[in-house]
């Protein structure tokens, strides 16, 4: 098992930045790739970043590309989501995510495990 534990989520204004970070642990030799999804009020989960276990790929939704950065921090144990010009469409709660196996980045139902998210809020 691997347990995923995300932080650094909090009410903010456009424009703002904010850096979620999430703490992983246990059986991560399994690991391939991690990355962030987000949801949404009445929205379905939606692909953020992601990022191969070694750092050395990363991929980005269209709505983030140049505003956010996933990267990881191995001497910590952490995934990394560091995100600038905040916009009021961003509000969600943000998971972090891990998978053992290939396929699409983007799609949520190959990932394997989640931690319990983060809210994000921004206001206009």
């Amino acid at each position: 098992q691997v347990q995923l534990v995300e932080s650094g989520g909090g009410l903010v204004q456009a424009g703002d930045s904010l850096r979620l970070s999430c703490e992983f642990s246990g059986r991560t030799v399994s690991i391939i790739a991690m990355g962030w999804f987000r949801q949404g009020p009445g929205k379905e989960r939606d692909f953020v970043a992601a990022i191969t276990w070694s750092g050395d790929k990363t991929w980005y939704g269209e709505s983030v590309k140049g505003r956010f950065t996933i990267s990881k921090d191995h001497a910590r144990n952490t995934l990394i989501l560091q995100m600038i010009s905040l916009k009021p469409e961003d509000t969600a709660v943000y998971y972090c995510a891990a998978r053992s196996s290939l396929g699409k980045v983007a799609n949520a139902r190959e990932y394997d495990y989640w931690g319990q998210g983060a809210q994000v809020t921004v206001s206009s």
